[in-house]
């Protein structure tokens, strides 16, 4: 609601204490959990801890990067949980059946780019609800993961496939992290200083504009959905080198997970609005709500009521501040 005409908020008129609020507020939020949970739990401020938050963060944070460019463009993955799944079977079957690390990581990505480019492809040519085609290729995926390996998990015996996930750089920083900083570096580059970033801004914010504009808008939106899949393969060879098993039915419900963050970030659901800094800090709210919980005792139920709260929370915010109704 916006305030009364001349009213000042923490000394800032209306339209200044918006931009503030748009620019900075979910900063403030991060920064004010960092405070409180250091002051309730002494154990939070480890780096021990610190490390394990972002170890904790590096799949969703991966498949969060990914949902971004989807959501930007004014779309939306719900496959994303059963790509994890099905890089797993793939990586799975073919260590076990080679031990060929190389072809493993290739053919796993390989195929959740391809379904990626598959869920584009529906939506962009044939202008299907982004919603309907993403819940019907979860099921396809989902399906295909266990066809693949059979309806079983497989252990891997493959150790140097299992220091992908457990490894530490200089034996410091664990190689997952790594990996979710270049996917930041590399998604900041590609959605904030390139023209497919311009462009998938476009087509979010309004996309009679863009396509007015020259814009390609199919193959835009195509290319958010491969982007989609391949981080997607990325947090799968993550996770299924942690756990050292192929598993068919890992990823169930990661997608909620990534929307938060999305969406936490300030990803506005009607597209066009979105940072990559922003979905960053949204990825460590999430991790900090599950982290610290955990510390001070509280149940996994509650945890999972508070995620829930800071989306409905999230876009009440993304409205107000956009006048959206």
């Amino acid at each position: 609601m916006a305030a009364p005409a001349g009213k000042k908020i923490l000394g800032m008129d209306q339209t200044e204490f918006n931009l503030f609020t748009r620019r900075y507020g979910i900063g403030m939020v991060m920064l004010i959990m960092i405070v409180g949970l250091s002051i309730v739990s002494p154990a939070f401020r480890t780096s021990g801890n610190v490390l394990s938050i972002l170890l904790q963060v590096s799949i969703n944070g991966i498949l969060a990067l990914g949902m971004v460019f989807v959501m930007t463009a004014g779309g939306i993955d719900l496959s994303i949980g059963s790509l994890l799944a099905l890089t797993s079977s793939i990586v799975g079957m073919v260590l076990l059946s080679t031990g060929n690390i190389f072809l493993a990581v290739l053919s796993s990505l390989a195929a959740t780019t391809f379904f990626g480019f598959m869920n584009g492809f529906l939506v962009a040519k044939f202008k299907m609800f982004p919603f309907v085609v993403t819940l019907a290729t979860q099921l396809v995926i989902r399906g295909m993961a266990y066809l693949v390996s059979g309806g079983y998990s497989h252990s891997l015996v493959n150790d140097q496939f299992k220091k992908i996930g457990t490894e530490r750089f200089l034996g410091l920083i664990p190689y997952p992290v790594l990996i979710l900083l270049g996917v930041i570096i590399v998604a900041y580059i590609i959605l904030h200083n390139t023209k497919l970033g311009r462009y998938i801004y476009a087509v979010g914010g309004n996309i009679n504009a863009a396509t007015a504009s020259g814009v390609n808008v199919p193959w835009t939106q195509i290319k958010t959905y491969v982007i989609s899949g391949f981080c997607c393969g990325i947090a799968g060879i993550i996770m299924t080198s942690r756990i050292n098993a192929a598993q068919p039915n890992i990823g169930v419900g990661y997608e909620t997970d990534a929307i938060a963050a999305c969406v936490i970030g300030g990803t506005s659901f009607a597209g066009g609005v979105a940072t990559i800094p922003g979905t960053v800090i949204g990825i460590i709210i999430i991790g900090l709500i599950y982290n610290g919980m955990n510390l001070i005792g509280i149940s996994t139920y509650w945890q999972t009521i508070m995620k829930g709260l800071l989306i409905i929370g999230a876009v009440l915010l993304d409205m107000i501040l956009n006048r959206k109704h």
